[in-house]
């Protein structure tokens, strides 16, 4: 007997040399993580994740991972409706080049925005004059965090909305509903899961984001650093409280990320 013949529920069975390769690549993410685990000092573990500077930057990363999601779902979600169902010439350029953030190191998108919205940028020098100063600042890592986070939302949701197809809304038109009513009533509940889990990945690259902060906003103590950034900075100085707090970086994601899926597999 095969393990490839239909099984009794109805599914076609795996080929027993696929879970090879997977417990592979289980293990190249899990393992890192057990290792770092075992490194902890849990006798000191407590005094070393309530530190001042600690708890400032932790708080920081979530204050600002919220207020980027925040942005990337404001933002994204009309860019993914737009790059799923406009035909407008030349959108796949414009989406390349939104997409051009999952590819580039994230040092590459500190250092455009810095020339974006920097005191002597493209943006920044006019919004100098005006008294508005972006760079090195909070809202400096709240856009960094956006800039990096917002291709995982709109890859998200745009492929939700390809595969979710436009029949429902086609037929919601020709019963005489507005274009904004489809989209309100049919559209967005039709893909709801797909933008939960997009703005999962969003909140999850915002809150691990690193190098664009650093670069665009550098590493003020509970201005602009973030628990990435606090983290790096321990590394050097006292490793058991860089380790403590990489753990912890890592219950808040798990915990995060493995509450909202299983809202979003119970909105199925």
């Amino acid at each position: 007997m095969t393990t490839e013949r239909r099984q009794a529920d109805g599914r076609v069975g795996l080929p027993l040399w696929i879970y090879l390769p997977a417990s592979v690549g289980c293990l190249l993410v899990v393992l890192p993580l057990v290792a770092m685990g075992a490194k902890v000092d849990w006798g000191s573990f407590v005094q070393l994740v309530t530190s001042e500077s600690a708890v400032a930057a932790l708080k920081l990363s979530l204050r600002t991972a919220v207020a980027s999601t925040v942005l990337c779902v404001i933002l994204g979600v009309p860019m993914a409706i737009v790059f799923a169902r406009s035909n407008v010439r030349g959108l796949s350029v414009v989406r390349s080049l939104i997409l051009l953030p999952l590819v580039l190191p994230p040092v590459v998108g500190g250092i455009a925005l810095l020339y974006t919205f920097g005191r002597q940028g493209l943006l920044g020098e006019h919004l100098e004059m005006m008294g508005i100063r972006i760079a090195f600042s909070t809202t400096a890592v709240v856009l960094a965090q956006t800039f990096v986070a917002l291709p995982f939302l709109v890859v998200s949701l745009e492929g939700a909305l390809r595969t979710a197809g436009q029949r429902y809304e086609a037929v919601a038109a020709t019963l005489g509903a507005r274009p904004t009513t489809v989209l309100r009533r049919v559209t967005l509940p039709l893909v709801l899961p797909g933008l939960v889990s997009g703005a999962v990945l969003a909140f999850a690259r915002a809150l691990g984001e690193f190098g664009a902060t650093l670069t665009f906003a550098g590493s003020l103590e509970g201005v602009t650093r973030t628990l990435p950034l606090e983290i790096y900075l321990q590394r050097e100085s006292d490793p058991d409280a860089a380790v403590a707090l990489s753990l912890v970086l890592v219950v808040v994601a798990i915990v995060i990320v493995v509450a909202v899926r299983r809202r979003s597999s119970g909105a199925l």
